[in-house]
């Protein structure tokens, strides 16, 4: 009979205890990890390709920019969407017009994107409408009688609002 109980809890007696676990510290970690992953997170998809030379000013704005068409502005150059349009060190024939107030090749560009935007929308009804938004990025050496050019040009080509791109700063 002694025989037969301890054939019958030899399996219980071999199983050890639990091991209680302390998983605090891997909870702290995890929190960590998801604040770090939640600041670094871009919810707009815009991808903005800055040329070399142009330095962005700083801002410690936290508004996000929206799509649209993107003007690079340097010192010796302007792109439209990663296009040169105007290298300002080789000026071939006239620039501006409007009393040197409009750039022409930009004008032209812009208002070229506009049909372009405005075709699509007419092609399929779930393209996305012409927004009328330029995002800006001007170095930040650029004068302000310079910009004002960029901006009156846009507006003559029919894009009433603009965004300035800048460097932002953590705090």
């Amino acid at each position: 009979m002694r025989l037969n109980r301890s054939i019958r809890h030899r399996g219980r007696r071999n199983k050890k205890a639990l091991i209680d676990l302390d998983i605090t510290s891997l909870l702290d970690i995890l929190v960590i990890m998801l604040v770090f992953l939640l600041k670094s997170y871009n919810s707009t998809g815009i991808i903005l390709n800055v040329p070399k030379d142009i330095t962005l000013p700083r801002s410690n704005s936290s508004d996000v920019n929206t799509s649209g068409v993107v003007v690079q502005v340097s010192p010796s150059m302007i792109w439209v969407d990663d296009q040169v349009i105007l290298d300002k060190e080789d000026p071939k024939g006239r620039a501006y017009d409007y009393g040197g107030r409009r750039i022409i090749p930009l004008f032209n560009e812009l208002v070229k994107k506009k049909r372009i935007v405005k075709q699509i929308e007419k092609s399929s009804p779930e393209a996305k409408k012409f927004s009328g938004v330029v995002n800006l990025i001007v170095d930040k050496t650029i004068k302000y009688s310079e910009i004002k050019k960029i901006l009156f040009t846009a507006a003559e080509a029919g894009y009433k609002s603009y965004k300035f791109v800048v460097l932002g700063e953590n705090n």
